[in-house]
């Protein structure tokens, strides 16, 4: 039954794909879900990275893909076919992973594991990596559930009439999708009964939380840039402390704005998911921290080589209004800002326009060194670990981005 499920999972993803326009609101995401690097390159280290640590990835998202519960939920998906609702473009990233590399996440953590970890096999070896396993495991599903949760329609109480049925219903079903997500991976995060562990997961989730009430929003709840500040100094400190992030004068700086948006976004939880499986090797605090930075700077490198490809000429994709093109382009040239400020929904900006003003300021360029300075203190922060396979898979991933 749930080989017959998933199938029927994967024919309802094909279906939507055939019959909808893709709207401009599911490819709005406040971050990219997805990264596109050269794919016979990039698949040939993973396929590699997947032999190193014994566990092929893809099963991770198998693991709850075929779960009776996920069953009765992908059940009501095929009700919303033919929607524009975000949930279905979310629905065939997660199953179609091949054509749409997800950020391994989950491989990086087990990679960092492998290296970290003793290289004897005895019970309490199995045990760690079982153990680390499950984390890199629920990190994936915390950060899908949250994406998922993410991409609801806010729709006035006075349109819930019977033409808003579609979307109504498929809010009900993207909630209770995220929901199952999150508590499972509570529930697995419960399992391996390490109480600092616990700690430092929830002071993600507490800075997931915290980032959806950061900044401007639209009527749809998607960000909005802060007003351009002329600033001497533009930097944001990543602190390794588990108080929440500082948001004083953060908004209109482009460097730290983006920063700590992404941060919110999904840098804070990589970052404590590499610490956690520092954590349950047994390494000291000063280890952690490293391994945090790492997670951190590894997933801003990501987001700004994913904001990049998303100016280049042949990409007709719409981009965040937060990413680090727009906030150095706005920065730069403040009277951009006049065009946004009063905007209600992200949908009626002209993003042809603003693309091509934003190519006649040194906002990629920008954007490329913020990249550069990124990837390289991760590859700084990973090299601490060591020189074994591992640590040098991880720095060919980042070499390929």
């Amino acid at each position: 039954m749930s080989y017959a499920m998933i199938r029927h999972l994967r024919r309802t993803a094909i279906l939507s794909q055939q019959i909808r326009v893709e709207s401009t609101m599911t490819n709005l995401t406040q971050e990219d879900f997805v990264f596109r690097p050269p794919m016979a390159q990039w698949s040939k280290i993973i396929r590699e990275a997947e032999k190193i640590v014994g566990y092929p990835t893809s099963f991770m998202n198998l693991r709850w893909l075929l779960s009776d519960e996920f069953a009765n939920l992908a059940m009501h998906l095929r009700k919303i076919v033919g929607s524009n609702h975000p949930i279905m473009k979310t629905a065939k990233t997660v199953l179609y992973n091949e054509q749409n590399n997800l950020q391994p996440w989950g491989l990086i953590i087990l990679l960092l594991s492998k290296a970290i970890s003793p290289s004897t096999h005895s019970i309490q070896t199995t045990t760690l990596i079982e153990h680390q396993r499950m984390l890199a495991e629920l990190t994936e599903m915390i950060r899908t559930g949250h994406y998922i949760h993410r991409g609801l329609l806010n729709i006035p109480v006075e349109e819930q009439d019977q033409k808003r049925d579609t979307s109504m219903f498929a809010n009900k079903i993207a909630i209770l999708i995220g929901d199952y997500l999150l508590v499972t991976a509570n529930g697995m995060l419960a399992r391996l009964r390490n109480q600092d562990l616990s700690y430092l997961i929830s002071t993600a989730l507490r800075d997931i939380s915290e980032g959806e009430f950061f900044g401007p929003r639209d009527s749809q709840n998607m960000p909005l840039p802060g007003e351009p500040v002329n600033k001497n100094v533009d930097n944001f400190k990543i602190n390794c402390d588990t108080i929440p992030l500082s948001v004083t004068d953060i908004l209109g700086s482009p460097i730290s704005e983006w920063t700590l948006r992404n941060m919110y976004n999904g840098g804070s939880l990589f970052g404590r998911g590499c610490e956690g499986a520092v954590l349950l090797a047994g390494k000291n605090v000063a280890e952690q921290k490293k391994a945090y930075l790492f997670g951190c700077h590894l997933c801003l490198a990501w987001q700004a080589a994913s904001e990049i490809s998303k100016f280049s000429t042949e990409n007709q994709e719409p981009f965040s209004l937060v990413s680090a093109p727009v906030l150095f382009a706005l920065n730069e040239t403040p009277e951009l800002y006049e065009k946004l400020k009063n905007v209600k929904t992200v949908t009626s900006i002209d993003f042809n326009d603003l693309k091509a003003n934003i190519s006649k300021t040194n906002a990629i360029e920008k954007t490329k060194r913020l990249y550069t300075e990124n990837a390289d203190k991760a590859k700084s922060y990973i090299e601490m670990f060591g020189d074994n396979e591992s640590v040098n898979t991880i720095k060919r991933l980042i070499n390929t981005i």
